[in-house]
């Protein structure tokens, strides 16, 4: 028994490592670091760890170390300097040395001195000179070895292990490496120092070994550095302990540690039979650490450092060092149970006043003797002794069931009448939690730090039971925050202590301060106990509980505890562990304990027996005795018989006069306003909020949401089984207009449709989900929204709720929301939406704190974040308007009813509290109706509080001219209750005659409202209702009603109260039950809107508690909201109080005013119409008043003030019972109300009792993450079974969470949030396409000669020869380009369009918005289930598997060979053939003409991209309709990563690095050239098999990287005349245009095919003639064998396709372009011509720079420009070409001659294009006079007799371009130009190029 408990103690393992030094614990590393970003960073490595239970974020803020200690925790240590204390050395009663005996080491292994035990020297004199290998991160160190004094031994440490220059930082544990045998990786420094061979006699550690810094010397040699820092080192004064000592005997101060340097072992010889668990289990100097809970509310100074300091107020101090006499913490190989150790122990004399001090100053429990052996926490041996037997009678002698906690040890057996006694495991669960500590404190090697001990846990409850006044009850919660304060306060003594050790000057004295032993006990709990005035009574028992507790019922059956409420019960022997019970006794804290151990469930049976049996009875008999007069039924009788012949009283005939008032227009209240719905400013934020948060899944690599795939929205809204909260949803979305605003319904709701989107929770429920899920299956391109509402209700788990006896719907919620339909359907998002999430903040949440979004704090920092002209009022406003210097506190509690209450309980002690209260507060209100009516003597038999209540009531319909009035809510939790009392007040309003002047109304949650006929017609009328069958359905639409509500149900379930509530009477909520999800939801029944914009003559609510729970700020958004303390810009008072309509609608109409993104801002028409609202189910709040413009001026006439304006001042007064009332009121020491720190639902459990303090500044992020790490479900909860080891997997991922507090508007905001999520899924569906007509239309010959038929689908050839080519540009995008004059043309100026600045080519063009086909091609954000594969994000298409091939051809033209390199995917290998063996690249795979398939396409296709690796439209998959294709991104050398990353599966082709700064001509140059080499190569592969070379298919196709869309004409030919016909365009896959056009006659013979682009503006004319000869741009199919011998020009960047198709043209090759078919171009922003900025190459700074700067004179000292001098040119000429061609500008009759090439030399100037090659097809020039000539880089076919052809304006100009100046001259003499053209010196030019960027150079002259 002795050696298993001790040697278990020893091995407790530390998970982390990391022994805990004095010196180096994370002193001040913190200090400056934010509260948030901690708990961020935590919630950020909880989420990457594989670790169950979070890491605590409160130990990651450590204390700032002092310099200075107090004098109270000053410690004296006996210290060497070799010697230094910490707690693996923990401590011992002896002073002398125990040898440490280190594991002996392996077999053959070197022992030798400063050798490893690998054998290798590490010796620093030997290996000085020999090159050590450190890794990254290390540092190599000198050890000290006590065998080897004068040697240094040499180790490589990882430098976060050790200190910085001030001796802090280092991190707790070791990690090194052996420099000698190069083993790595040691965790620990005693396997370290084992492996080095230390040879130590004392316990290894690293600050005593580790001395010095080693570096090298200027020769190279490794030498002593300097000293390593440890803290503490430098630190150590001589002082003597006797300057520490003060007062009579000398009293250690509590942090002095125990005597040094010997580990501590278990006594000897213990007593037999006990059990040792651990010899000192706790040793932690017993500090009065629960301070806040002060007996006289004073605090000690250490207690006020505390909390002066935030971080010692929120951490738990896991790294607190601890003096310990128990094993060692690690499991250090030498240490055994059985060592020797000294028996002295130094028993100092007790200071006769300390107890007394304890209880006056609440600060000097630390000089208390301690000893060494403590008891285990709870011990096995059962209890010798008899039964207990329960006295007969002791109800009825008591007045109350005792309540007996049991504690420590075993308890004693009970019987007799034991059904008077009720025992609870309570006290003793907490005080077992409290031993065991958390999890999370292991990962920083918690184990070693010892709890609190048995003794000094039950001292504490005694010492809180004796502060606790009669009325009080006592909390557990309190009890385990003061166990939590006294072991933390314990623990920053000792961080302190090991930060600055002051040693001592006499070794000899030890410096232990002994715990509380167990024969001290009962002597000091009954010191403590006597000054109590017998409240607390101590019985002490030498044998066992049982004699302890038949005493205690010996002194009850006497009548000697009468003053007693707490008996505590001490067993406590030398020998044993000690055995406790606490007996509650006072009546009331009996009494609240015993039915506060109920569930609902038990307490409703409880009651509903009660009244069933007729036990209340004797109440009623009771009550009729108190009244003087007899009976107050006879009463009521009585005053009925007397004024039954005037009923016309002057109450009724008031409320009678104002309904025929209204009829003949006299004076009608103004005050009542109906609110139009309308979306606030909050609500816009926060749907917003969601949006972002709905986005930010979708972007997430997870794919768990794939938006794009998603075309509209549907949705359920899942409410409690409450009738009226189920109305006043559907009332909300009626309103909202969100059904029509989303497509779900046409015009003309019904409430049938509306109801099919609202789900009642109730067991009908599980058929309408059903539908649901249905739907969701087969509709997969909708998103489902499951909107949880009210979320915190019913969270049963459904395997609990299979038993029998529980309800039906109770486990609903799991059974429908977590099934595993939703959980596995990707189109169904849950929503779930609470004002107290805690139950769904627990370690096994389904929700991850990301997806968290909280209802954002109105005021940072004194700025009004959303300006609303509504103040809200909740829980924290309430609390505040309590505080001293306001007006009117809004939370008041009854003092006379709870004294008559608590006389009742004691006179009833077998009623339950719940019926004495309910029958009590019935009475009072009785009694005060009576009292109003006249019958002034009842005023004695009520509470001033319910007379003020009924008076208001009753008086305010008077008041009013239109009878409007007051609510009063009268909260009876139990349903029975709540009948018996609707009952007794329905008669005795009877009697009273009273049954028109207010109403009273039961409010069920499983049944409707019904009111009397006449309070119905009374809302009509006000109401403005015409519906002859209408009824009020919600408690909204009883605005004004005078009445009292009796609202029943054990939970609020989400009902809205109306604006006229004055006064919510909470006083029957059951108090026993303290939860906080409980109180809050009580409360938030009064929360309020508050209009704040007239100033009232005194304010009620001052700065607000702004980061209490209910001021929810969110630290989601930092940049929205920042909490604050806060605000004094809430000093506004509230005026014209608003009733919330719980949540303000979304009303779609009025959202675009208020919106802020671009979803929101567009405005949308208004969708609920007056006709629509007229068939509204709820008339309420739907049409607004008409009289208010002239309120104000008929207010002032009015005589009598309705209660509606008066009360509007301030929300309405809250009665509490008084025990409620003190913990919503009462604050612990950091302002947080006492409620916050509840457990936060009845179906969750603290994770352990040793948690850190919730905090007043936490925003609503903190304290969910605070709840995730504290609280655990039960195993009722429906979150108890979500557990994975790995945490990740835990979280749903389409799971979100919306809190905000009660009454706030949060449906308004889910509502508003469906509507923009709408718009946003339709904006992703929709992209920006090019709509322009074509240009130059007019220009085109209008030839009356038609080729084809309209209806033709393929160019016939010959005919199609026939068809001239049109030179003209015709593509929109070309508008700035230069006209082609085909011949002499009537071009008049003003046929030209006005040419637009550069900035506006891209940014004013003209688009428009179209939604995407499923024929579409997408970019990278298009994520979905059938293209996975082909995008490659399979699992089996790893990024790795793809291969670089290299390609190589030589090109004639570029003089050397080129080389290209594919990057070729696993999955995309069959298309390219490769050599065997060796895997080289050989060819790329070509089909034959003859080749037919449907499931597959014959032209590869290119596309040249740069800059768009995001936002290029790659992914091809759906415009293909999946069929097998080839498709390769030409990507630049540069670019390749970032293209490859995003596109894993696609083939790229990547350019030589030469080209990176090439244009779009050398891409396509390269593909061109790349294509033809490829073909002559399959040709002679498959030459090989028998195929002639003409069968290998020749096209390629070239596809710009924006074609998003193709569409296709189809022409109807059916009409009556061969020309009529008709066309519709639709859209196609690119797969069915492809294989059109590959399946053309005679395809072979076409050089280059085409489309049109695609305009919404095309018109018959262009449809008429299906196929032109024409230019074709963007999408083409090139046929690579015909155009052989045509390039295009590697140099362009700008026109080179208009460039291109002139060339093919003149080579006498057809040029087809089908009309019938289109594309359609996405605007992308991004990339593309755009990705080249021209900028100066001297400096960084970006200058805007003119076009006219990009030429200059040869050697000129200009600006040199960092750009391709083939760019410059390009961009000067667009700009700038009339300085060149002067003649040419506007002179559309004599174009300029371009020869061999087309430059764009801008819109107003025509060029005329001419082919040099001999057999080229060129146009008539006859008759033609040119007005310039431009000649560009032109080759040998340009001669002199070539040019002589052309006639030429006198005064025309000449450029000539070459790549040097040497050519340029050679040029002029080649073709003879000086004969016809006149030069000047100065006329010569160059691109603005450094010489190594190679300018272009050109020459400029006239005609002569």
């Amino acid at each position: 028994m002795h050696t298993d408990n001790s040697s278990k103690t020893s091995n407790s393992k530390n998970p982390t490592n990391l022994p805990q030094q004095m010196g180096n614990s994370y002193a001040g590393q913190l200090k400056t670091t934010r509260f948030e970003e901690v708990l961020h960073n935590s919630i950020e490595a909880s989420l990457r760890s594989n670790n169950l239970v979070p890491r605590p974020i409160f130990s990651q803020l450590y204390l700032e170390a002092e310099q200075q200690l107090s004098s109270l925790e000053a410690g004296s240590r006996a210290d060497n300097e070799e010697e230094e204390e910490e707690e693996e050395e923990e401590g011992s009663e002896s002073s002398s040395p125990v040898s440490y005996q280190m594991k002996p080491p392996p077999e053959g292994c070197c022992t030798t001195d400063g050798f490893c035990q690998a054998g290798k020297d590490l010796r620093l004199v030997s290996i000085s000179n020999e090159h050590i290998e450190v890794p990254s991160g290390f540092l190599l160190v000198g050890a000290k070895s006590p065998n080897l004094p004068d040697h240094l031994l040499v180790c490589a440490v990882d430098k976060r292990f050790l200190p910085d220059d001030n001796g802090r930082n280092a991190l707790l544990g070791f990690s090194g490496n052996c420099v000698g045998c190069g083993k790595k990786g040691f965790c620990y420094f005693t396997e370290f120092s084992n492996h080095i061979n230390l040879k130590l006699t004392t316990q290894p550690k690293k600050q005593k070994h580790l001395k010095y810094y080693l570096v090298r010397n200027a020769q190279g040699a490794l030498t002593k550095g300097s000293v390593i820092c440890w803290k503490g080192a430098e630190l150590r004064g001589r002082q003597s302990l006797s300057s520490t000592c003060s007062g009579t005997g000398c009293q250690l101060p509590e942090s002095a540690g125990l005597s040094g340097s010997t580990a501590t072992e278990p006594p000897p010889n213990p007593a037999p039979g006990t059990p040792q668990t651990a010899t000192a289990v706790d040793h932690i100097p017993s500090t009065a650490a629960f301070g806040s809970a002060a007996y006289n509310g004073k605090e000690s100074p250490k207690q006020q450092l505390a909390k002066n300091n935030l971080s010692a107020l929120t951490r738990p101090s896991v790294l607190g060092t601890l003096t310990n006499s128990g094993p060692p913490k690690k499991r250090h190989k030498g240490w055994s149970p059985e060592s020797p150790s000294s028996t002295e122990t130094w028993n100092l004399p007790l200071n006769p006043q300390a107890p007394n001090r304890i209880k006056n100053d609440g600060g000097s429990l630390s000089s208390l003797p301690h000893s060494a052996l403590v008891g285990p926490a709870s011990s096995p041996i059962v209890g010798s002794g008899e039964p207990v037997s329960v006295p007969d009678n002791l109800l009825k002698i008591c007045k109350a069931k005792p309540v007996i906690f049991k504690g420590h040890g075993n308890f004693p057996y009970l019987c007799g009448n034991i059904n008077d006694v009720i025992v609870s495991p309570l006290l003793y669960t907490c005080y077992r939690n409290s031993q065991s500590l958390s999890r999370a404190y292991e990962q920083y090697g918690a184990p070693t730090i010892q709890p609190i001990s048995e003794e000094m846990q039950l001292l504490l409850t005694v010492y809180y039971l004796v502060q606790l006044a009669s009325d009080q009850v006592p909390l557990i919660e309190d009890l385990e925050q003061i166990f939590m304060r006294s072991w933390r306060e314990s623990h920053l003594s000792e961080i302190r202590q090991y930060q600055q050790m002051i040693p001592q000057t006499f070794p000899q004295v030890p410096s232990q301060i002994a715990p509380v032993t167990s024969a001290q006990l009962p002597w000091l709990a009954g010191l403590a106990a006597s000054s109590c005035n017998d409240s607390v009574h101590i019985i002490e028992c030498s044998y066992s509980l049982a004699e302890g507790l038949s005493e205690m019922f010996k002194l009850l059956i006497e009548g000697k505890l009468i003053k007693t409420n707490y008996v505590v019960i001490i067993c406590a022997s030398r020998n044993r562990a000690i055995d406790s019970c606490i007996v509650i006794t006072g009546k009331y804290q009996a009494r609240i304990l015993s039915e506060g151990m109920l569930t609902p469930s038990d307490y409703q049976k409880e009651v509903n027996y009660q009244l069933v049996t007729g036990k209340v009875e004797s109440l009623g008999s009771f009550f009729s005795t108190l009244c003087p007069e007899g009976d107050i039924d006879l009463l009521l009788e009585k005053f009925y018989q007397e004024n039954q012949g005037h009923i016309s009283s002057s109450l009724s005939a008031s409320a009678n006069k104002s309904t025929a008032l209204n009829g003949t227009g006299a004076a009608v209240c103004t005050s009542y306003e109906i609110e139009r719905h309308q979306i606030r400013p909050f609500q816009l934020a926060v749907a917003q909020k969601l949006l972002s948060h709905i986005c930010s899944i979708a972007d997430s690599s997870t794919q768990n949401l794939d938006l794009g795939s998603f075309e509209k929205i549907d949705f359920l809204i899942c409410v409690p089984p409450s009738e009226v909260t189920y109305q006043q949803t559907l009332f909300h979305l009626w309103h909202s207009g969100i059904l029509l605003e989303l497509g779900l319904e046409k015009q003309h709701l019904t409430k049938q449709k509306v109801e099919q989107y609202v789900l009642k929770l109730d067991a009908e429920a599980q058929i309408k989900f059903k539908v649901f899920l249905q739907n969701s299956m087969q509709n997969p391109h909708t998103l489902f929204v499951l909107i949880h509402d009210h979320a915190h209700w019913d969270l049963m788990s459904a395997m609990h709720s299979l038993y029998p006896q529980t309800e039906l719907s109770t486990g609903l919620v799991d059974r429908l929301l977590n099934c595993r339909e939703v959980k596995e359907a990707p189109n169904i998002v849950t929503l779930h939406v609470t004002s107290f999430p805690y139950a769904l903040q627990t370690q096994h949440t389904h929700i991850s704190p990301y997806n968290e979004i909280h209802w954002p704090s109105s005021y940072s920092n004194g700025v009004d974040l959303y300006h609303e002209n509504k103040k809200y009022f909740g829980l924290s406003e309430f609390i505040e308007s309590t505080l001293s210097g306001h007006s009117i506190p809004l939370l008041r509690y009854d003092s006379s009813f709870e004294a008559m209450v608590m006389a009742l309980g004691k006179r009833f002690p077998r009623l339950h509290s719940a019926v004495i209260r309910t029958f009590v507060l019935i009475q009072h209100y009785s009694a005060a109706m009576m009292a109003v009516c006249g019958l002034s003597q009842m005023k004695n038999y009520t509470s001033v509080e319910t007379l003020e209540i009924t008076q208001n009531l009753i008086n305010s319909s008077r008041q009013c001219p239109s009878g409007h009035g007051l609510m009063v809510v009268l909260r009876i939790p139990c349903t029975p209750l709540a009948a018996v009392a609707y009952e007794r007040l329905y008669n005795v309003r009877e009697r009273l005659a009273l049954e028109d002047n207010f109403e009273i109304i039961l409010g069920n949650p499983n049944s409707g409202i019904t009111i009397g006929k006449h309070f119905v017609e009374q809302l009509k009328v006000w109401q403005k209702i015409e519906d002859v069958d209408w009824r009020p359905q919600t408690y909204l639409e009883l605005e004004g009603l005078p009445c009292i509500l009796i609202f029943s149900g054990m939970d609020p379930q989400g009902e809205s109260l109306p604006r006229s509530l004055r006064y919510c009477d909470l006083r029957l909520i059951n108090s026993s039950s303290l939860v906080r999800t409980t109180l809050e939801q009580e409360l938030g029944l009064a929360a309020y809107f508050v209009s704040s914009e007239i100033h009232t003559e005194k304010a009620v609510v001052n700065d607000v508690l702004e980061s209490d729970p209910e001021k929810l700020s969110s630290t989601d958004n930092e940049d929205e909201e920042i909490a604050t303390e806060g605000s004094t810009s809430e000093k506004r008072s509230p005026m014209k109080r608003e009733r919330s309509h719980s949540h303000d609608s979304a009303s779609s109409s009025l959202s675009s005013k208020a919106s802020i993104t671009a979803f929101c801002s567009e405005p949308s028409p208004p969708l609920v119409t007056a006709g629509d609202r007229a068939k509204s189910p709820h008339q309420v709040l739907s049409n607004s008043t008409e009289e208010t413009t002239n309120s104000h001026e008929k207010q002032k006439q009015k005589t009598s003030q309705c209660f509606m304006t008066k009360s509007s001042k301030q929300p309405p007064i809250v009665f509490l019972p008084k025990l409620v009332y003190d913990i919503i009121t009462s604050t612990d020491s950091s302002g947080l109300p006492k409620s916050s720190s509840l457990l936060p639902y009845h179906s969750v459990m603290w994770a352990s009792s040793f948690r850190p303090l919730m905090s007043k500044m936490m925003t609503c992020t903190e304290q969910s993450l605070y709840y995730r790490q504290w609280t655990v479900p039960k195993p009722i909860h429906m979150d108890y079974n979500n557990r994975n080891e790995g945490r990740m997997d835990t979280f749903h991922p389409r799971r979100l969470l919306l809190s905000g507090p009660p009454q706030i508007g949060k449906t308004g905001a889910y509502l508003q949030f469906l509507s923009i999520l709408s718009r946003m899924l339709i904006r992703l569906t929709e992209v920006d396409v090019y709509d322009e007509e074509e240009i130059n239309i007019n220009i085109k010959e209008q030839s009356d000669q038609c080729y084809h038929q309209p209806g033709d689908t393929w160019p016939d050839l010959e005919m199609f020869k026939k068809i001239p080519f049109d030179y003209t540009i015709h593509d929109p995008k070309y508008e700035d380009a230069s006209l082609i004059c085909s011949k002499l043309q009537a071009v008049n100026s003003e046929d030209r369009p006005i040419s637009r600045r550069q900035e506006d080519m891209y940014t004013h063009r003209q688009t428009t918005r179209m939604r995407l086909s499923k024929y579409a091609a997408y970019n990278t954000y298009h994520h979905c289930e059938q293209c996975h594969q082909y995008m490659g994000f399979n699992p089996r298409y790893q990024l790795y598997e793809s291969t670089l091939h290299a390609f190589a051809f030589s090109y004639s033209m570029l003089g050397e060979e080129i080389q290209l390199h594919f990057i070729i995917p696993k999955s995309k290998e069959h298309h390219f053939v490769f050599s065997q063996p060796g895997r080289q690249l050989e060819s790329m795979r070509l089909p034959l003409v003859t080749d037919k398939s449907e499931d597959f396409i014959k032209s590869p296709t290119f596309t040249p991209t740069t800059g768009r690796h995001e936002h290029g439209l790659f992914n091809l998959y759906h415009a293909m309709d999946g069929a097998s294709h080839l498709h390769v991104l030409v990507v630049k050398e540069y670019e390749m990563a970032i293209y490859k990353k995003y596109w894993p599966n696609h083939i790229m082709l990547v350019l030589p690095s030469i080209f990176n700064s090439a244009g779009v001509g050398a891409a396509h140059f390269l593909i061109k050239e790349l294509s033809y080499h490829n073909l002559e190569l399959e040709r002679n592969r498959q030459e090989e098999l028998g195929i002639k070379p003409q069968d290998i298919w020749p096209f390629i196709v070239i596809s710009d990287d924006s074609c998003v869309m193709w569409n296709a004409v189809e022409v109807d030919c059916s009409g009556d005349r061969k020309s009529d016909y008709t066309w519709t365009e639709r859209n196609v896959s690119l797969k069915h245009i492809l294989q059109r056009i590959e399946a053309t006659p005679n395809v072979t013979h076409y050089a280059l095919i085409g489309m049109r682009k695609w305009s919404s503006k095309t018109n018959t004319s262009e449809i008429k003639e299906p196929f032109s000869c024409c230019h074709v741009h963007d999408f083409i199919m090139l046929n690579v064998d015909l155009t052989q011998n045509v390039q295009y020009n590697q140099n362009r960047f700008t026109c080179d396709d208009v460039d291109f198709n002139l060339r093919v043209h003149s080579a006498g090759l057809l040029i087809c372009r089908f009309n019938h078919f289109s594309v359609m171009k996405k605007q992308i922003a991004v990339g593309g011509q755009r990705s080249f900025h021209i900028k100066s190459k001297v400096s960084d700074i970006p200058v805007s720079i003119s076009p006219a700067q990009y030429i200059c004179a040869p050697d000129s000292k200009h600006t040199f420009l960092a750009a391709p001098a083939q760019l410059l040119l390009e961009k000067y000429l667009q700009y700038h070409s009339h300085r060149f061609f002067p003649l040419s500008l506007k002179n559309y009759r004599h174009p300029v001659l371009s020869v061999d090439c087309y430059l764009n030399l801008g819109p107003q100037i025509a060029v005329c294009y001419v082919s040099s090659r001999p057999h080229s097809l060129n146009i008539s020039s006859s008759g033609l006079t040119f007005s310039g000539l431009l000649l560009y880089l032109c080759d040998s076919f340009v001669v002199a007799s070539f040019l002589k052809k052309f006639h030429f304006l006198k005064g025309a100009t000449l450029c000539v371009i070459c790549q040097d100046r040497n050519s340029l001259r050679q040029t002029v003499v080649r073709l003879e130009l000086e004969d016809e053209w006149q030069f000047r010196l100065r006329d010569e030019f160059q691109t603005a190029n450094a010489k190594e960027d190679r300018p272009l150079f050109f020459l400029t002259g006239r005609h002569i």
